[in-house]
Formats: structure tokens, sequence, C-alpha cells
């Protein structure tokens, strides 16, 4: 298995990562721990070294599958993990990077996990509410005291990222590039070049699209309400493309046209139904030119 190095506080991965939040949230049917587990250590086997999990998804149970997983495993591995939602028991109230709140939480997914320290953590949104200095030096605290080893942003935007890094340097950015989504080619991939942060981009083949037509299914109550749905389907789709709103964390909506299947006449390509799909994630890159990067520059990861 090849390896990337995520930015320059010297985070080596495997090429290919493993995003952990399908097999317990965003479907509403969840894998047992046993059948979570046989995948996790199947990924290991094929050298697999980066796994990422978060807070909220679940929430909670998540962590610890991934946790439980990994244990025997746990010298080897790199364990990413996520804070920044807020809870009403199992209910997620919106965001929340207070100080306090983030120490509180990050106990409680190291007590998840079942580690003394977590090697990537993210904040999952930004928080209008909270300066992201104030974030940043929170985890610079945490990784003094040994309870996190390297800071990671998820869906910032360039002056939060730059603001961030001048306090404590970030490590990696986690925010959608994809297929239809070029977005970060304009301001993010050149900002993370000269600050020398790595990318972890999700939903490379773009997030909650479907290549045949699409029909309408029941989803259940969990899946439909789960808090990280961004992408929302139009009420009604044109000849020749369908519309997707995409809200990105702190920054302003944005409206992007999708392309016409090209296998099936005029019909678009309909979004489904968020919520955050568990799509194929870049886990790494390494940008040599003006050009995007290509697939051998990057890294992938199922998430």
């Amino acid at each position: 298995m090849n390896t990337r190095t995520l930015g320059r506080t010297g985070l080596e991965v495997s090429a290919i990562g493993f995003g952990c939040m399908g097999l317990s949230h965003g479907y509403g049917h969840n894998l047992d721990d046993a059948h979570g587990i046989d995948v996790i250590r199947r990924a290991v086997d094929l050298g697999v070294t980066l796994f990422d999990t978060a807070q909220v998804y679940g929430p909670f149970t998540n962590e610890e599958l991934v946790g439980k997983a990994l244990a025997p495993v746990r010298d080897d591995v790199v364990i990413a993990t996520k804070f920044g939602f807020d809870f009403d028991g199992t209910s997620e109230t919106g965001l929340n990077s207070t100080p306090d709140y983030i120490r509180k939480t990050l106990d409680a997914s190291l007590q998840r996990l079942g580690v003394e320290n977590i090697d990537l953590l993210y904040q999952h949104r930004v928080d209008p509410a909270v300066p992201i200095e104030d974030v940043a030096g929170t985890v610079k605290e945490l990784i003094a005291a040994g309870k996190v080893a390297h800071f990671g942003l998820s869906e910032a935007g360039t002056d939060t990222i730059r603001r961030a890094h001048a306090v404590q340097p970030v490590t990696a950015l986690q925010s959608e590039y994809s297929l239809w989504w070029r977005e970060p080619e304009e301001m993010i991939l050149p900002t993370l070049v000269e600050l020398g942060i790595g990318l972890v981009p999700f939903s490379p083949l773009g997030k909650g699209s479907s290549p045949a037509p699409s029909t309408t299914r029941q989803r259940s109550a969990r899946e439909t309400s789960a808090p990280l749905c961004r992408v929302t389907a139009p009420k009604a789709a044109t000849r020749g493309g369908g519309w997707l709103t995409y809200s990105p964390g702190s920054q302003h909506e944005r409206t992007r046209r999708l392309p016409r299947s090209p296998s099936h006449g005029s019909s678009p390509r309909t979004p489904r139904s968020c919520p955050f799909p568990a799509r194929p994630r870049f886990t790494a890159w390494r940008r040599t030119s003006a050009h995007p990067p290509s697939p051998s520059m990057m890294t992938n990861s199922r998430s």
C-alpha cells in the first residue's frame, strides 16, 4: 500500500483510507457490530491505515464500533474523529465548538474509542458563534496535553483556514471536491498548497447522484433527518439537467447545475435525498501543477 503525508506535520496515512460513517449512520439500516468489525479489519488486512469517524455518526455508536475494531492494531493505524455538534441525548441540536464543550466531548470520544489520544481531530463544521482562534487554541492545548496529535478543519473557507493555521498548524482540510463540484480549485487548493495543508475531499463522484434514472423509495425518518444533509433536491428538474443547492457549512449557499445523464436521453440526474451519502472519498493529495490533481496524486477512502 502506498502512503501519503498530510500537511507538514508528518501525518503519514495509507493511499487508501476508510470512512466508517456508513457502517452505523446515514442509511437507516446499520450493520451489527460483528459485521462492522469484520469490514474494518478486512480493510486493515488490505493495508488501510487511515480510519475516519465522528461524534455525530450514530451519534456516538460509530466511534464505539471503530474503537472495538481497531483495538488489536491501535499502534498501526491512524484514527480521525470530529467534534462540533451539540446533542440532546442522541438528537443533534446544532453547532457547538465552545472550548469547554470541545474538551468535554473529546474526553467522551477518547472513552468511546478506547484510546489515549486522537491522531487527527477535525472541527466537523465551522461554528459562527465561536471565533476560530478559540477553537484552534483549544485544540493546541489538547495537543500539548497529549490527547490529540493533529488538527483538522472541515468545510472551512480560506479566511477561517488562515486564522486557525496561525494559532495551530492545520494538518488537513476535509471538504467536498468532486467531479461535479470543483469550486475548491478556485481558492481552497491554492491556499492549502501555500500553507502546506493536506486535503481530504469527500464525495469525489458527486454527492447524492445516480448514473441511472432515479426512483422514489421510502426512507426512514432517521435517514432523511440526519444532521449533515447539505444537498436538497429541486421541486422539478428541467430538460438537460437538474439543480442542486449547495450549503457548505458556514459559507454562503450556492446553486449548481447537474449534467444530464448521457445514457438516458434528456432525463436529468435527479439527486437522491440526503443525508451525507457514503461515497468514495479522497484522503490525501499532492498538487504539482496548475491543473486539478490526477487520481494518481490522491488517495481514496470510502465513507
